[in-house]
């Protein structure tokens, strides 16, 4: 008997986290349906990614277009259901890895004014409520499940970083949304997970103020005396997708090398 097919929704798929799990995903045997946002400077990956994932023989479709719009989300989930309808197969898992948001201090310095409400709000719906509401449509379109949901957090939702505060408030809720989603959508069979990297140098990361710092600091602590890699966190994703680990829920888990338990 045939398995049916195993896809993949990856939010961010075009660069970092997204595009090494999209393509690690696609070895393993998964279709990949992806989101990004690129302009004509970077579409050239967004090729190379289409590419990669083709060669691995899987489909593949990406979709263009900013994920925190409401109309671009709708019609993208009426755009994969046909997908699926036409093509067999259900989403098994949904991957959030959305890093757009604004890094400026939240009170005004002597040289630099204070985030304002848009920023802020736009940050907080970009990195944590984009996941709720991608989520309420694939669900209420009936295209997933069972499968893993996961949501890529960052060390800064528990630590005080220059200039990050509205994202690490962003991650912080992102977390919480985790723990909620994984209790309402058990139900269902589907887990839902925050995945903690440790420093990984990212399009990103090299956004944060002080970066050089950061990855400095985080080499020193490494048991492997190096930084995260996307590709390290990718293989982890693809084995937590595997059916042994559905009573792993509501969790944020570390991929760090043992990083963060170093002094």
């Amino acid at each position: 008997m045939t398995e049916p097919r195993k896809w993949a929704l990856i939010l961010g798929a075009s660069s970092g986290f997204g595009a090494a799990t999209a393509r690690q995903l696609a070895v393993a045997g998964w279709d990949i349906l992806g989101v990004h946002l690129d302009r004509r400077g970077t579409l050239p990956a967004v090729a190379a990614l289409h590419a990669d994932i083709a060669a691995a023989g899987r489909s593949v479709k990406l979709f263009n277009g900013n994920a925190a719009s409401d109309d671009f989300r709708r019609e993208t989930v009426q755009s994969i259901t046909a997908i699926l309808q036409e093509q067999g197969g259900r989403i098994g898992l949904l991957m959030h890895s959305l890093a757009f948001g604004t890094l400026i201090d939240l009170v005004p310095g002597d040289t630099q004014k204070a985030v304002n409400r848009k920023q802020i709000e736009m940050t907080m719906d970009v990195m944590a409520n984009s996941l709720v509401y991608w989520t309420q449509d694939v669900v209420a379109a009936d295209i997933m499940g069972p499968g893993r949901i996961f949501a890529m957090t960052s060390e800064g939702s528990e630590k005080a970083w220059p200039m990050y505060g509205p994202v690490a408030a962003a991650k912080a809720a992102m977390e919480c949304y985790v723990r909620q989603l994984g209790r309402e959508l058990a139900s269902r069979h589907i887990t839902v997970n925050a995945i903690l990297a440790g420093v990984t140098e990212t399009p990103a990361l090299t956004k944060i103020p002080g970066a050089e710092a950061l990855i400095a600091k985080a080499v020193s602590k490494n048991p492997y005396d190096r930084l995260t890699q996307p590709d390290d966190v990718a293989q982890a994703i693809v084995a937590l997708a595997q059916p042994g680990t559905h009573w792993l829920n509501s969790n944020v888990i570390r991929i760090d090398g043992g990083e963060s338990s170093s002094a």
